[in-house]
């Protein structure tokens, strides 16, 4: 991994690195484990300056017992009252910050605990700027289309887009006709545990029933059902979180203590597909500012926010008081 002009980085995600690959690319025991600031000072790094910010990675220097288990048990805190106390951990030297930051996103946008191995340079690596991946973020490709009649719903056509950046493929839901006027909108991120299962532990899946009844209400509007899992962490990630919820963490809590952000979520992609169908002002049903701003600073105008509201169960009322007064979702 290169950033032009600054520096550059082999690397190996943590959780997907076997025995054998380790064998291959680090036969010599010389990788060190980057893990984020945040894992670090749950490590109890924290002493280090650098560790206790949750921006500023932490590179530990490689151990005899520093083996492929061992570095997965450290990456992953849900394990942290399994196993038994190792090290030292000693942090080293990072020469190049601003790779090692982009490297652990770079897990992150796949699904990954953000936890690599920093391998000695390797001939035939596969190498990329970070600046051409940032040029990619917010391109989509409309893949198909087709007609999908829905119970008691107006006319509707599913439309499926692949994003150029992870390939991701999204399916938007185009119901009805909205006669030239800005559409109502709902941006619902996938969640197989309340849309499929009926979890009560959140509010997806009445959200999603709902959202489809207004829209048909309506007359016409649109869907976009993104694959945004777990507010974008994935959904290993996400039980990992319900793990450590189960601890006593809240929503927020549990994702900074696996080294993601409160939401990793990003608007451009879902901008550029509302574009691609010729629609660039919207009425958008919502509690989530950030989906406003995100939306606005896509290039699609919203002319009004419609209020999504859910009401709360035994199980998901912190999580929705969290919502609110954490994450900044409106009442």
């Amino acid at each position: 991994m290169r950033i032009d002009g600054v520096g550059a980085m082999a690397v190996l995600a943590v959780e997907t690195a076997t025995p054998d690959m380790l064998e291959v690319v680090d036969s010599d025991r010389a990788a060190r484990l980057l893990i984020s600031g945040e894992r670090a000072a749950g490590l109890a790094l924290a002493n280090r300056r650098d560790a206790a910010d949750s921006a500023v990675p932490v590179l530990i220097a490689r151990e005899a017992w520093l083996d492929g288990p061992a570095a997965l048990a450290l990456a992953d805190p849900g394990r942290d009252l399994d196993r038994t106390l190792i090290g030292p951990l000693i942090p080293g030297p990072l020469d190049f910050p601003d790779v090692a930051r982009t490297g652990l996103q770079l897990a992150r946008s796949a699904g990954l605990l953000p936890a690599l191995w920093v391998l000695p340079p390797t001939e035939g690596a596969e190498s990329f700027s970070v600046d051409d991946l940032r040029k990619s973020a917010g391109a989509v490709e409309l893949l198909a289309r087709a007609k999908l009649p829905l119970d008691d719903m107006p006319p509707t056509q599913i439309v499926v887009f692949r994003t150029l950046a992870d390939g991701q493929e999204h399916v938007v839901l185009v119901i009805g006709a909205f006669g030239g006027q800005p559409p109502l909108v709902r941006l619902h991120s996938e969640c197989l545990t309340g849309d499929v299962f009926g979890s009560l532990k959140c509010d997806c899946g009445p959200q999603l029933k709902e959202a489809l009844r207004l829209i048909g209400a309506a007359g016409g509007g649109i869907l976009l059902y993104l694959r945004q899992e777990g507010r974008g962490i994935g959904i290993a990630n996400k039980i990992r979180a319900y793990a450590l919820q189960d601890r006593g963490l809240d929503t927020v809590d549990a994702n900074r203590r696996l080294g993601f952000a409160d939401d990793e979520r990003g608007y451009a992609e879902a901008a550029a597909m509302l574009r691609a169908l010729g629609v660039d002002r919207i009425r958008l049903l919502t509690n989530n500012p950030n989906k406003v701003a995100g939306l606005e600073s896509a290039g699609i105008g919203v002319v009004e926010r419609v209020g999504h509201h859910m009401p709360a169960n035994p199980h998901n009322a912190d999580y929705l008081a969290t919502k609110h007064s954490r994450s900044g979702h409106l009442g």
